[in-house]
């Protein structure tokens, strides 16, 4: 399989402080690859480095093969990048500021621009000093589309969008995946990339925690157990192997148990039980699990 984007050991500090340390991960074509971590995780430090905006202290990262500092001419060509913090050019209006990027990337298709802006319910005919925080977003999602880039790179990329726009460049994104485009999504919404990302890798503190196939990553965290007792039950009864984390919260007992199921469930039927439900953990609750320090 082609590896789209691949970092070895990359590391920034900036002076005594941290940025991000031996970051390795692997992008393959055709992925919606998920990069989650809370503010100040090191997410768009890793961004900017593959970018070629910041240099690595040490490490390395290509981009198609290439030297992310040494051929960012090239691979720029190749990408569209949705920043994190969009500024515009504010005596443009929205078409003009398209146009000047399409061309300063070799050309554009104005017909299929047109068509995105369309979809995004957004008329660029208005200088972009009047854009409010929504229109400036639905802005930078085309200008990264336009150009039929072969890789995306996204910088918390829903910011400023309403539910249903959200959902159009759900879509969006999951089309431009069928027809072979990459992409790098960094997020702390983990609802969002749940909904499209097939592989993940979570950053912490600026070093990798994990990073691997969305599918496995549930496998492997198991599931959430949550019960309503009728009479009093200390947490404490199960904490044994396979069980993480048992706690009391709003009245109920939740625990996370990767392995030994049957001791568990002969632990609750030991007691009279009022309600009970079992899931496999979601994306949030992998991340908080690794959040929490409990892998």
């Amino acid at each position: 399989m082609e590896t789209i984007i691949e970092t070895k050991n990359l590391t920034k500090t900036y002076g005594k402080s941290r940025g991000i340390v031996d970051v390795n991960i692997r992008v393959n074509k055709g992925d919606i690859f998920g990069f989650l971590g809370p503010n100040g995780a090191g997410k768009s430090t890793t961004i900017r480095t593959l970018l070629d905006y910041i240099r690595p202290t040490s490490g390395s990262a290509t981009i198609f093969g290439m030297d992310c500092h040494k051929e960012t001419v090239q691979i720029k060509k190749r990408i569209g990048y949705i920043p994190g913090d969009f500024g515009l050019f504010g005596h443009m209006t929205g078409w003009k500021y398209l146009e000047y990027f399409g061309k300063v990337r070799g050309g554009y298709d104005a017909e299929a621009t047109k068509a995105l802006a369309k979809r995004l319910e957004i008329k660029p005919d208005r200088k972009m000093k009047e854009y409010s925080r929504g229109m400036r977003q639905k802005m930078a999602i085309i200008q990264a589309f336009m150009n039929n880039p072969d890789l995306i790179i996204m910088d918390e990329p829903t910011s400023g969008l309403d539910p249903l726009v959200q959902q159009t460049f759900m879509d969006m994104i999951h089309e431009r995946a069928n027809e072979g485009t990459t992409i790098f999504m960094s997020s702390h919404v983990l609802s969002e990339v749940e909904k499209v990302c097939n592989r993940v890798a979570i950053i912490k503190e600026g070093r990798i925690a994990t990073e691997e196939k969305v599918e496995d990553l549930r496998k492997k965290s198991g599931n959430v157990i949550q019960v309503k007792f009728t009479d009093a039950v200390d947490p404490e009864a199960f904490r044994m192997p396979g069980v993480t984390n048992p706690l009391r919260q709003n009245g109920y007992i939740r625990m996370t148990v990767s392995g030994n199921m049957e001791s568990v469930l002969a632990e609750v039927s030991r007691h009279k039980v009022a309600e009970i439900s079992i899931h496999p953990m979601t994306l949030e609750e992998i991340f908080m699990h690794y959040y929490e320090g409990a892998k």
